[in-house]
């Protein structure tokens, strides 16, 4: 198995067996919902809660490294941690559900087959990574062009989206302008 497929296994396997509700966002979402391309992490939103990282931490075992005061410290802030199969060099990125637009993902999301191995996995629908990119792009200046690559090969990938979502998230989250723009570059490619 490669080692995204096992990683992708391994960790999920882990989120089932404790009762934590998930998606894959980021880079192996847009592929999937997209145009593939390599990625060197996994980026998952989590509905995680403190009392749950000593099952998490039992059930991923010595094959990872975990560290439950980080986990529980990033929890209690709302921000990321992340996880990392030792053996693999696979990084695991999660992001807990803390705003109602996670949420929103949370509740779209679908069963996805991933990679050549078709590893069953929660995915966040093609609105929501879309949004989540648009997001990082403008937080991250609007200087990444692989960022708008898959903002751009999920739109002209996803014919049918639903529009009436996208703009009224859009609109909650600030990027309105930058959906728009997004939409006429896919048309223009």
């Amino acid at each position: 198995m490669d080692p995204l497929s096992e990683t992708l296994a391994q960790i999920t396997a882990a989120l089932r067996a404790v009762g934590v509700r998930y998606a894959i966002g980021g880079s192996v979402a847009s592929s999937a919902r997209g145009v593939w391309r390599s990625t060197l992490d996994i980026d998952l939103i989590a509905d995680i809660h403190a009392k749950q990282v000593p099952a998490l931490t039992d059930e991923l075992g010595t094959d990872w490294y975990v560290d439950a005061d980080m986990i529980r410290d990033a929890i209690q802030s709302g921000r990321s941690f992340n996880l990392i199969q030792k053996r693999l060099a696979y990084k695991v990125d999660v992001f807990p559900a803390t705003e109602e637009f996670h949420f929103a993902q949370l509740e779209r999301a679908d069963t996805v087959l991933l990679t050549p191995e078709r590893i069953p996995c929660a995915v966040v629908s093609p609105e929501d990574i879309l949004l989540a990119k648009l997001r990082w792009y403008r937080d991250g200046g609007g200087a990444s062009e692989r960022q708008w690559n898959d903002i751009v090969n999920l739109i002209a990938a996803n014919t049918a989206l639903d529009r009436q979502y996208l703009q009224l998230w859009a609109a909650r989250l600030s990027i309105a302008s930058l959906l728009e723009k997004a939409h006429t570059a896919a048309r223009m490619d």
